[in-house]
């Protein structure tokens, strides 16, 4: 089971860009690899053609392994600090809830 989803807001915690935090725009599941807003950013030389009317340098992001990545704990007293996150059951349904805080990740979302 994948812990880590598309629109979570995630931190890095170790590597060249540790310490730093942004949403989770895509997930691979095969790869295990996440890419994360403004995190991991690379440079690419581009041609100019139909599909990129733009030519030159463009700047990126790139994937990162999602064993680098973890939960920024949206409520309570660690909000904005690295937490775990845990699952519990509710009207039959699966919950993530940040084992910090017991604060829901997605309760809202369904």
């Amino acid at each position: 089971m994948n812990r880590i989803r598309k629109g979570d807001t995630v931190v890095v915690i170790s590597g060249k860009n540790k310490n730093k935090s942004g949403v989770v725009t895509s997930v691979n599941l095969q790869d295990q690899t996440a890419i994360v807003e403004g995190v991991n950013k690379i440079k690419r030389h581009q041609k100019r053609d139909q599909a990129h009317q733009e030519a030159g340098i463009i700047e990126k992001e790139a994937p990162i392994r999602m064993c680098k990545l973890a939960h920024v704990d949206p409520k309570g007293k660690t909000k904005g600090q690295a937490t775990r996150i845990k699952y519990v059951i509710k009207d039959n349904k699966k919950i993530r809830v940040a084992k910090k805080s017991n604060n829901e990740l997605d309760g809202a979302k369904k």
